[in-house]
């Protein structure tokens, strides 16, 4: 008996959800009775249209025939047996099974965001080695919003008050919603969403999850089933969690922090430290890669028209690549840390980032680096917030150098790149055809 038929009878599960992360990270697929599930996967497979990896976030379809078919054929999801969990919320025993998917020859679809992930993994592997990371989640706890016009506010907790000012790391601002996070936890434990600390940020009800360090893969699996698992909680709890990278003003915006390493596939040992605790030459290039390449790769890292407005001057998040040790003001921090613990901390890529593309594009411009031989810049000692920006300011910016990078176009393909470039102009278009109300408020009387 295969794993996916002995869990779902081992669980009596009775509905199956199979998942595909589309290029927003948004989770598309197909819902179906397990004994149905079982009999279509010994046929061929369940079966979507190409296009649903061209989908905007607003659920339109670009005119794009160059990146999908003409015909928009079907593609066939294969579950990964590996990622089956238990929907715990649910009354109803239900499973969840993330898929990849394949054309009708077999071959990968090359613009799923799961494969992009596993196609920069390989490229480590063939040198034999081995990426680890461990991301930092950060996400704001709102008000159910009805109506977009209104802005967000912080919602009320325990104390049946708001937060009016900001509680970094404070345990008392974080108990406000003890609850919800009660149940994050049970969730996350049900579906073996490995999750480590948790902390009340900067904003007012914006709270960070570490996850524990590991397998690339297995780490984008769990940000994508965790963003999933905190939404699903908070609307039980009669308010909203967002991971829009800037979702109020005045207020910080949320990041995804990715540490990451890279180890020997044999040994385990860490590659980019000595065994007394100096940098190696693979480790200063993997730094040089990210510095020369993250700019290009911007629309996989901050992919919405909202990522932009979180890197400014003058906040926490960075506005450039500069790096150094243990210093917060530089977009990739060296933390503190032995031979063995030796890591770069990208802080770049906003909560709003695919999970999958996200990874796939930090460890793409290390890889680029390493195989490059590239040397980096000196490390910033002091504030970085006042040097110059050396990231694009918005969505148009990063997509014109997204597509002129041929090295990432080499390594991702043509095709992925015209497939996000398709999809984000869409949703850039989409979005200047809607009037602010700033818009409304200072030009209406006064221009």
């Amino acid at each position: 008996m295969s794993r996916l038929e002995s869990f779902i009878a081992e669980h009596r599960i009775t509905e199956v959800e199979c998942l595909v992360p589309d290029l927003s990270g948004i989770a598309r697929g197909k819902i179906l009775p397990a004994e149905k599930f079982l009999r279509i996967l010994r046929d061929r497979g369940l079966r979507m249209p190409e296009a649903i990896f061209v989908q905007t976030v607003t659920g339109d379809f670009p005119d794009e025939e160059d990146v999908t078919s003409a015909e928009n054929s079907d593609i066939y999801m294969i579950p990964d047996a590996a990622t089956i969990r238990k929907v715990p919320w649910y009354t109803e025993p239900t499973a969840q099974v993330i898929s990849d998917c394949v054309y009708a020859d077999g071959g990968p679809v090359d613009i799923a965001p799961r494969y992009v992930l596993k196609r920069v993994l390989e490229l480590y592997a063939q040198r034999g080695w081995r990426p680890v990371v461990a991301p930092e989640l950060e996400f704001f706890l709102v008000q159910i919003n009805k109506d977009p016009d209104y802005p967000l506010e912080p919602p009320v907790g325990r104390s049946g008050r708001t937060e009016s000012g900001r509680q970094a790391y404070g345990i008392d601002a974080v108990n406000e919603f003890d609850p919800i996070f009660e149940d994050v936890y049970d969730y996350c434990e049900a579906q073996d969403i490995d999750i480590d600390t948790l902390t009340h940020e900067a904003g007012a009800a914006q709270i960070e999850i570490n996850f524990n360090h590991g397998d690339a893969l297995e780490l984008a699996d769990q940000v994508f089933l965790f963003k999933r698992t905190v939404r699903e909680t908070a609307i039980r709890h009669q308010v909203y969690a967002t991971f829009m990278a800037k979702p109020m003003q005045n207020q910080p915006g949320s990041a995804m922090h990715i540490h990451q390493s890279v180890v020997d596939l044999t040994s385990g040992k860490n590659l980019f430290a000595t065994e007394d605790g100096q940098d190696t030459d693979l480790f200063r290039g993997h730094i040089a890669g990210l510095q020369k390449f993250l700019p290009m790769a911007m629309p996989m890292l901050a992919p919405n028209v909202n990522s932009y407005r979180r890197l400014v001057a003058g906040t926490d998040a960075p506005i450039n690549v500069h790096w150094g040790r243990d210093n917060r003001t530089v977009g990739l921090r060296v933390p503190l840390s032995d031979a063995e613990g030796r890591r770069v901390e990208n802080r770049v890529a906003g909560a709003d980032a695919n999970a999958y593309l996200a990874m796939a594009a930090s460890l793409a411009c290390g890889y680029l680096g390493m195989v490059q031989n590239l040397r980096p810049e000196d490390a910033v000692r002091g504030s970085a917030h006042g040097r110059p920006f050396s990231l694009p300011r918005h969505q148009t910016e990063a997509l014109e150098k997204f597509n002129g990078c041929e090295a990432l176009k080499e390594l991702f393909g043509s095709k992925f790149v015209a497939a996000v470039t398709c999809v984000k102009q869409a949703e850039y278009d989409a979005y200047q055809r809607v009037i602010s109300s700033w818009e409304r408020e200072n030009l209406l009387l006064n221009v």
